[in-house]
């Protein structure tokens, strides 16, 4: 899972900076919920 955080966030960044692909905002859902997800999963 945390795996996956991480390759959102390069992803994201290589979307927007590389190709000028503008800031969607499905990405901002998926960085709130992703950590979420993390946090959930490594909770005792």
């Amino acid at each position: 899972m945390t795996q996956e955080l991480i390759t959102l966030i390069v992803f994201s960044v290589f979307a927007v900076f590389y190709l000028k692909e503008p800031f969607h905002w499905k990405y901002a859902v998926s960085f709130v919920l992703l950590p979420g997800a993390v946090y959930f999963m490594f909770k005792k």
